[in-house]
């Protein structure tokens, strides 16, 4: 069975590039992000990884890990790393599973049998610390990720997580925020101390509570 959003995030133990990860113990109190490759050496997962790479101390600044996997094993994984350094610039700083047995691949349903029947597609998982599936956004193969968007959606979770808020469309890190329907007007007046612009009565808008 698929996993949905709020589900718990299947614990696993397998090895990695780090040495061997117990999924939620690896966790922590941390937040996670859970990324799938097709396969080793292959040209848009060596610029995702790379990217990834760069990015760390973005996921590190928002208390996130990030933690690749890739259907092949650990010496593929080894010879592939160093191509990521040498074609991106950037050395891999955190841990690539080494899934050649699918074991992850299937608790996460990542094989895709339309698709192609053994590789992964280009699965993102965001997890809270809760252990519980916050996001999952599922790319084609041919299409590589958009990191700014996963950034993006992380920080409107974590957000939405601490405050009584959603994120309109578009929204980023320093913009205004909606105030759920379900508070009503005089709740609303006790938790928004900045106030709130009424556009209409489903339709309030406050600053961002933590800035």
């Amino acid at each position: 069975m698929s996993l949905r959003l709020g589900d718990t995030a299947p614990d696993f133990e397998q090895d990695s590039t780090d040495g061997k990860i117990k999924f939620h113990d690896w966790i922590g109190n941390s937040w996670a992000i859970l990324f799938s490759h097709p396969k080793d050496f292959t040209p848009v997962c060596t610029t995702e990884l790379g990217e990834v790479a760069r990015l760390k101390p973005e996921f590190d600044k928002r208390n996130t890990k990030v933690i690749g996997l890739s259907v092949d094993g650990l010496k593929e994984h080894q010879g592939w790393v160093a191509d990521i350094k040498e074609t991106q610039g950037h050395a891999l700083n955190f841990p690539l599973l080494a899934d050649s047995d699918r074991r992850v691949s299937e608790l996460y349903d990542m094989i895709h049998p339309n698709m192609d029947q053994t590789a992964t597609v280009r699965s993102v998982f965001i997890i809270g610390p809760d252990k519980k599936v916050k996001l999952q956004i599922t790319y084609p193969m041919s299409t590589g990720r958009n990191f700014d968007e996963i950034i993006r959606v992380l920080d409107s979770l974590q957000l939405t997580a601490n405050f009584k808020v959603a994120t309109p469309v578009n929204w980023r890190d320093g913009q205004d925020c909606i105030i759920p329907p379900s508070i009503a007007d005089a709740e609303a007046d006790k938790l928004f101390p900045k106030g709130y612009k009424k556009i209409k009565p489903y339709l309030r808008v406050t600053p961002q509570p933590n800035k």
